[in-house]
């Protein structure tokens, strides 16, 4: 049976203090709305929309950089859960199957707990995402009757003997599409709130003679962001989830609690990620690589055997092979580096490709910016360049080529050639002595006029 999502992204969220829609801040390095499409892709949604609100254009926007197949549809006026699923009845008009609801502010609903919801609609007509709270507070409250769900009821229309219930409800359901809006025409919104419920569609359910069940997920799932300490909040709840996983998965972390992982990262198995690493948004690194302490990896890939650091930063479009080194102060941005080459020392590559067991040495740069465009840089297998050469790109060096220290290259070098770009050195007999008397004597003056 396919499933389509309907994912709730329209709140302003007030209690953020923030003029960025609440759904936009960031938890790994990943919009919150992200991280609830990313759960709910493992479904292989035939759908998916996107109910927007406030910064619509914002919000649409991110969501199509995730999933640019996904539909993004207007809620005007914010009149409740019920009103906003409405907004998504045309983009799913003609599609056959389920819709689940899921909400751009909770980023931490599991796969499994969706594939599980996915299968107890088998037997249910509608389902929905329930949790023993260790602290109920606020929460709708679900009412069962043995296995059976019998209503959903808003904490501020609750009795006191419903209040006392300790299972709530995390606002995820699914139910048939075409059912699903039958369902939400006939809620209503009187209610303390005066707003449409999409909760109440459970008890109009039940009086149809549809049935209606509750999956079960741990309370951690369900963190919904509202403030900036939840934000926080959600943030170590990814990092301690992450950190663990990588451990299990055959990760070496001497200090795992200060790394810190991006929503998408992967590690392969007997890598040794070192203190204080920082890992961004699409960062792969394979089996037995070395990231040495103070690096920061975003939107890179390191083969295997490669050790990057310490202090190093790898930059989107970083592409290491097999047995690289980056060394310490070195930054690398859109560079493929072939097998077993080295940048060892306070170096900056951008923009370029490097061959096979090529050295770099240190204070190289690749000029490639003029202010308008960018330029590459293109250096042979087996060649050496010298220390603190401005390589001015577009350039190539050929393999087997060298630079003399200190050069600044604007032109191709030939293979096997060595390249000197730098002006001769003239010494001036006993000028240095006399320089230094001369400062010295302006320098006691002004101190005297002083």
């Amino acid at each position: 049976m396919s499933t389509s999502l309907i994912i709730l992204a329209a709140g302003q969220g007030t209690r953020m203090n923030s003029d960025l829609p609440k759904v936009l801040h960031k938890v790994a390095g990943a919009p919150l709305l992200v991280h609830a499409m990313r759960a709910g892709a493992a479904l292989e949604p035939e759908r998916t929309v996107i109910v927007t609100g406030h910064g619509a254009d914002a919000v649409a926007k991110a969501a199509m950089d995730f999933d640019p197949d996904a539909q993004v549809v207007l809620q005007d006026e914010q009149l409740g859960t019920g009103h906003a699923v409405a907004q998504a009845r045309e983009a799913l008009a003609d599609v056959t199957g389920d819709a689940i609801v899921l909400y751009g502010d909770t980023p931490f609903i599991q796969p499994e707990t969706l594939t599980a919801m996915a299968a107890a609609r088998m037997y249910s007509d509608v389902v929905v995402l329930g949790f023993d709270a260790a602290d109920p507070g606020r929460y709708g409250r679900l009412i069962t009757d043995g296995q059976t769900l019998t209503k959903i009821v808003e904490f501020k229309d609750a009795t006191e003997t419903e209040r006392a219930i300790t299972l709530c409800n995390s606002g995820v359901i699914s139910a048939d599409a075409k059912v699903l809006f039958d369902l939400i025409d006939a809620v209503g919104n009187d209610n303390a709130a005066g707003e449409y419920y999409l909760t109440d569609i459970v008890e109009i359910a039940r009086s149809r003679g549809l049935s209606a069940s509750v999956v079960r997920c741990d309370e951690a799932e369900t963190l919904g962001v509202n403030t900036r300490a939840q934000l926080a909040q959600a943030e170590a709840a990814f990092q301690s989830r992450a950190r663990a996983e990588a451990l299990e998965n055959g990760v070496n972390m001497t200090a795992p609690e200060t790394v810190f992982f991006g929503f998408d990262t992967y590690l392969g198995r007997d890598s040794i990620i070192e203190p204080n690493v920082v890992f961004g948004p699409d960062v792969t690194v394979e089996s037995g690589v070395e990231i040495r302490a103070f690096s920061h990896l975003e939107g890179c890939h390191v083969s295997r055997g490669s050790v990057v650091g310490p202090y190093a930063r790898l930059r989107p479009g970083a592409e290491l092979a097999e047995h690289v080194k980056i060394g310490n102060f070195v930054e690398v941005k859109n560079a493929q580096i072939a097998d077993g080459a080295k940048v060892n020392h306070l170096s900056y590559v951008g923009d370029a490709s490097i061959g096979k067991a090529t050295n770099v040495g240190a204070g190289v740069i690749t000029c490639n910016y003029d202010g308008v465009f960018k330029h590459r840089t293109t250096i042979g297998e087996n060649v050496f360049v010298g220390s603190n050469t401005m390589l001015v790109a577009p350039v190539t060096l050929g393999d087997g080529s060298m630079t003399a220290s200190g050069s600044v290259i604007t032109s191709d070098v030939p293979a096997e050639a060595l390249a000197v770009a730098r002006a001769r050195q003239a010494n001036k007999p006993g000028l240095a002595r006399r320089m230094f008397e001369k400062l010295k004597n302006l320098k006691a003056k002004a101190e005297k006029g002083a």
